[in-house]
C-alpha cells in the first residue's frame, strides 16, 4: 500500500508512504542490473568465440650456423667427422635457413616448410628427383579437423619416430645422434591422428617409401602406427620389406632437470639390421643457460654401414659422449659442444692419419628462431 490513511480533526489525508515506493525502485534496478549483466557476459561470449574461430596465418622459422674443429684428427682435407648427419663440415660452416608458413582454419589449414642450405639439403635428399624445386621442401602438406578427436593429414611432414628433429631450435644437441641419422627423415602419405581421450592418442599413415617425398618412385607403400601416452610414443614403420619399431619419451624429474630417451631396432632384412639407446639427461642451472649430455650406443650388424668400419662378421657398434651448453639470449640460442665417438673398429683417423677407434670434436654453434 502506497497511501497511509491520517485522520485529522475528522479530515482523512492520503500520507505517501516512502519506504514502500524505495524498495519497490530497489527490487527493480537489482533486476535490471541483472538482465544487463546477463546481456554483457552474453555478448563477451559471443565475442570470444568469434574471435576463437578467426583463421590465423603464421610466419616462423630458424636460421643456423656453426663453427667445427677435430680434437684428435686434421682439419684440412683431410678433415673427418662421426658418422652421423649434420654438423659435418671443418671450420665455419652453414646450417640451414628454415622457413615456416601455415594457416590455421577452423576447421583446415596448411604448413608450408622450406629449408634452404646444406642442413636442410642433408635432411632431403631423396627428395629432389622430380623437380628443381624438391631440394627446399621440408614439409608440405594440408589437414582437415574431422572433429575434436580426429585429424586428417596429406602430404610430405617429417618422420613421427626417434627423439631428434631435423630443425636445429627444437634439439639440444646441436649435432644429431646415430639413431636419428639412420632412421627416417620425412615421409609423404596420409595419416590420421586420434585423440583417444585420458591422454592416449593413436596414429595410423600409409606412405610412399621411405624419404622418397615428391612421387612413389616404385609403386611400394609403407605403413605406420604410433601409440602415444602422456607424452611417451611407441612407433612402428613398415617400409619395402624393412621395419623399425622406436621407443621415444621423457620425464621431468624435477623443475630444473628433465631425462629424455630414444630406443630404436631396424631390421633391414638379409641380417642387415641396427639397435641403440640414447639418455638425455637435462639440466637447467638458471633460465638462460642449460647443460645437456646425450650418451648413445648403436650397433649395427650385416655392414649397415653407419659407423665406417666393422669386424670380419660385418658387424661394429660405437658408445658416441656429447655434452652440450645452451645460452639463450633474447632468440639466439648460442651451443658449445665436446663430442666424443668411440668406435669398436678404427672407424676414424689420427692426426698421423692413423686409423683409430675414436674421435673428439668440438662445435659452437648458434641458431637464431623467429
Amino acid at each position: 500500500m502506497l497511501y497511509n490513511p491520517v485522520f485529522l480533526g475528522g479530515i482523512c489525508l492520503n500520507i505517501i508512504d516512502l519506504s514502500a515506493i524505495t524498495k519497490k525502485l530497489t527490487i527493480k534496478l537489482i533486476i535490471m542490473k541483472k538482465i544487463i549483466l546477463s546481456a554483457l557476459a552474453f555478448v563477451g561470449a559471443l565475442t570470444l568465440n568469434a574471435q576463437e574461430n578467426v583463421p590465423s596465418f603464421s610466419f616462423s622459422g630458424t636460421v643456423d650456423a656453426y663453427y667445427r674443429a677435430n680434437l684428435t684428427a686434421p682439419n684440412d682435407e683431410d678433415a673427418i667427422a662421426p658418422g652421423s648427419s649434420f654438423a659435418q663440415l671443418p671450420g665455419f660452416a652453414l646450417g640451414m635457413a628454415n622457413v615456416i608458413a601455415s594457416y590455421e582454419g577452423e576447421k583446415v589449414g596448411f604448413v608450408a616448410d622450406l629449408a634452404f642450405g646444406p642442413r636442410g639439403t642433408d635432411a632431403i635428399f631423396a627428395s629432389p628427383m622430380y623437380s628443381n624445386t624438391g631440394d627446399i621442401v621440408n614439409q608440405l602438406y594440408v589437414y582437415w579437423n574431422v572433429n575434436e578427436s580426429v585429424t586428417l593429414t596429406m602430404g610430405n611432414f617429417n618422420t613421427f619416430l626417434g627423439y631428434e628433429v631435423i630443425s636445429p631450435a627444437a634439439n639440444f644437441n646441436y649435432s644429431t645422434s646415430y639413431l636419428f641419422s639412420y632412421g627416417p627423415f620425412s615421409h609423404t602419405g596420409l595419416k590420421a591422428d586420434f585423440d583417444l581421450g585420458n591422454d592416449w592418442s593413436l596414429m595410423a599413415a600409409v606412405m610412399n617409401p621411405t624419404d622418397a617425398t615428391e612421387y612413389n618412385p616404385s609403386g611400394d607403400y609403407g605403413f605406420g602406427l604410433q601409440l602415444g601416452y602422456a607424452g611417451q610414443y611407441l612407433n612402428f614403420l613398415d617400409s619395402q620389406g624393412t621395419y623399425e619399431i622406436d621407443f621415444t619419451g621423457g620425464v621431468d624429474l624435477s623443475d630444473s632437470f628433465f631425462l629424455g630417451l630414444n630406443a630404436a631396432y631396424f631390421d633391414g632384412g638379409d641380417d642387415v639390421s641396427f639397435a641403440g639407446v640414447a639418455l638425455y639427461p637435462q639440466l637447467a642451472t638458471s633460465e638462460s643457460f642449460s647443460l645437456g649430455l646425450r650418451a648413445e650406443y648403436f650397433a649395427e650388424t650385416g655392414e649397415f654401414g653407419a659407423i665406417g668400419a666393422t669386424d670380419a662378421d660385418g658387424d661394429a657398434d660405437v658408445l658416441a659422449l656429447t655434452l652440450t651448453g645452451s645460452y639463450t639470449v633474447g632468440n639466439l640460442m648460442i651451443k658449445p659442444e665436446l663430442r666424443l665417438d668411440s668406435a669398436s673398429d678404427e672407424a676414424f683417423l689420427d692426426n698421423d692419419l692413423s686409423g683409430s677407434k675414436s674421435l673428439s670434436s668440438f662445435v659452437l654453434a648458434a641458431v637464431y628462431s623467429f
